[in-house]
């Protein structure tokens, strides 16, 4: 399920860190109340501006509780403006941090992510159904354990959503999505 949390109900402009501690707990109460493969939708429309020290408060402290305190959550972001977006990649390439920012339909990553980690999550986000690590393997044109590795990274930073499922021959596999 999705819900939906609205930056602009704390004001156009957001600064400072004190600011953001107190909305980051709003937040995390609406993580805690969330259920495990919610995705929480943080709403960026109507915000004019945020400062480094917002962001990195907000968003960093949030996305490092994430897997710890709200395991199989997740954030992603809409609304985003040229400014508030390039604040915001700063903060999360100073914290190695990425997050998915949804525009319409497309999906992408903002952050510090190793490009090949785009191309992976890229190949999931566009087939809107579960993959499994084989089918990246083949889709990418490399060796299974790279794409493991891919996987893991990906799934810890809370990017892509793992779930058990089953081979043709019956025997249990993940199967690997973005926000499905």
């Amino acid at each position: 399920m999705e819900k939906r949390f609205p930056l602009f109900a704390h004001g156009k402009t957001l600064w400072t860190r004190d600011v953001a501690r107190g909305i980051r707990e709003q937040l995390e109460e609406f993580l805690a109340e969330a259920e495990q493969g919610d995705t929480v939708v943080i709403d960026m429309k109507g915000v004019d501006a945020f400062d480094f020290s917002f962001a990195n408060e907000f968003f960093g402290k949030a996305l490092l509780a994430l897997p710890r305190l709200y395991p199989q959550r997740f954030l992603i972001l809409e609304g985003l403006s040229a400014y508030t977006r390039e604040n915001l990649v700063s903060a999360l390439e100073s914290l190695n941090l990425a997050m998915i920012e949804r525009k319409g339909r497309a999906l992408a990553l903002l952050g510090r992510v190793h490009p090949a980690d785009v191309a992976t999550f890229d190949t999931i986000a566009k087939r809107r159904t579960p993959v499994t690590a084989a089918f990246l393997s083949e889709a990418l044109s490399i060796g299974i354990t790279a794409v493991n590795e891919r996987l893991t990274k990906l799934t810890n930073l809370g990017l892509v959503r793992r779930r058990s499922g089953s081979s043709p021959a019956g025997r249990e596999q993940y199967e690997y999505s973005v926000l499905a």
